[in-house]
């Protein structure tokens, strides 16, 4: 135990803090450890610093080899091992205490996820877009801009399914957004590059595609009655797609909802039928504008509704939602890809209650699901990569 607690303690004396200011890295913006061309790490408020305000450049103060600031990345392996070394910590706060409100955190929804696994990766995945778990098999689905635009992995990361390539007659993708698993294993993407919905079956063979004068389809999640609920991120309104996927037959579009304001993912809560969508009010402005979270019946009755700025007044942290899951309890969750974490928002009759679950170990969380046995699958846009969380 000494010899252990004396490694720890090298550990991070000697590896997690940066040798040009000696602070110790951590997960926020300021000192999150960078990779250098050359090899060597510092943290990003000492890049920025020693970066030329007006060419980026600098010089590696260790062996004094120029470079960019933009040519510096995120150091993965300082970072997940901060992520091994916190897992203590976590798992004192899954046995009770409170995040932020004070509140109980007796259900797992709402309690610090454990990290469990990843897989994936730069060159497997390339800019992923979207996933979703399909009931049936287990297997995650995954859309990404590769030459296959869609991948189907095991949960244990093993690529058993590709396809969509570009081009190709009868399972041509060009640019997806979202991808969702009907319940009887069909794979249904949002193209805005043809501005249509496809639907596969499991093995690539295109069944259905749905166009209807769509703008830019974009969200997709799948109801209990396998429905297909989907956004239309510029015309700003919510579809519900009915169709016998097994004979590729398209029943009925319905306009569910209209003058929402860029909606882009969508969520279907298989508890109570519930349905959140996630609006950009700024998406011509900055990278991180203003987002809100509207959360409806299954009847599309408007529940309630939070942006930025109503999450600010019960969190200390602007927070800006990117993308939207219901757990097997229907609790909200969220991912925030300017913090680089997930919040849990409680169910739609306590909404909103902030409470972080994962706020570690993300890079840019684009997108979430839940499995049949409550593993969260977060889609990570910053390293390519699908990561793995429980509740134990």
């Amino acid at each position: 135990m000494q010899t252990m607690t004396e490694l720890l303690d090298q550990t991070e004396n000697g590896l997690l803090e940066c040798k040009v200011c000696f602070e110790k890295y951590n997960q926020q913006k300021k000192r999150r450890p960078r990779n250098l061309p050359c090899g060597h790490v510092m943290c990003l408020e000492c890049v920025t610093s020693l970066a030329h305000p007006r060419s980026f450049k600098l010089e590696c103060p260790f062996c004094r080899r120029a470079c960019k600031s933009s040519e510096t990345s995120d150091c993965l392996p300082l970072l997940h091992l901060m992520e091994i070394l916190s897992s203590s910590t976590n798992n004192a706060l899954v046995s009770g205490r409170t995040i932020g409100t004070g509140e109980d955190m007796s259900t797992p929804a709402s309690r610090i996820l454990s990290f469990h696994l990843s897989f994936g990766g730069w060159g497997i995945l390339i800019n992923p877009t979207g996933t979703a778990v399909c009931q049936r098999s287990g297997c995650v689905a995954v859309a990404h801009d590769g030459k296959k635009r869609i991948k189907l992995f095991t949960f244990n990361g093993s690529c058993v399914q590709q396809f969509g390539e570009r081009g190709q007659a009868g399972n041509d993708i060009r640019y997806p957004i979202d991808v969702a698993v009907t319940l009887d294993g069909h794979i249904v993407v949002t193209d805005s590059g043809e501005r249509s919905v496809k639907v596969f079956d499991f093995n690539g063979r295109g069944k259905l595609v749905i166009s209807q004068s769509f703008c830019l389809p974009w969200g997709l999640d799948t109801t209990p009655q396998n429905d297909i609920i989907m956004t239309d991120s510029e015309a700003g309104t919510l579809y519900r797609l009915t169709a016998d996927f097994k004979k590729g037959e398209l029943k009925e579009v319905k306009r569910l909802y209209s003058n929402l304001c860029t909606p882009k993912k969508v969520a279907v809560s298989w508890t109570s039928g519930a349905i959140g969508v996630i609006e950009h009010l700024m998406a011509k402005g900055p990278s991180y504008g203003s987002t809100r979270v509207k959360i409806f019946t299954a009847d599309m009755q408007l529940i309630s509704q939070v942006d930025t700025f109503g999450l600010n007044l019960v969190f200390p942290s602007k927070i800006f939602a990117n993308a939207i899951t219901f757990s097997r309890e229907g609790h909200i969750i969220v991912t925030d890809g300017y913090n680089q974490a997930v919040f849990c928002l409680g169910k739609p009759e306590e909404f909103p209650v902030c409470k972080p679950i994962i706020t570690q170990g993300l890079s840019y969380p684009l997108a979430l699901t839940y499995t049949e046995d409550s593993y969260l699958i977060v889609l990570d846009g910053g390293d390519h990569s699908l990561k793995v969380y429980s509740a134990s």
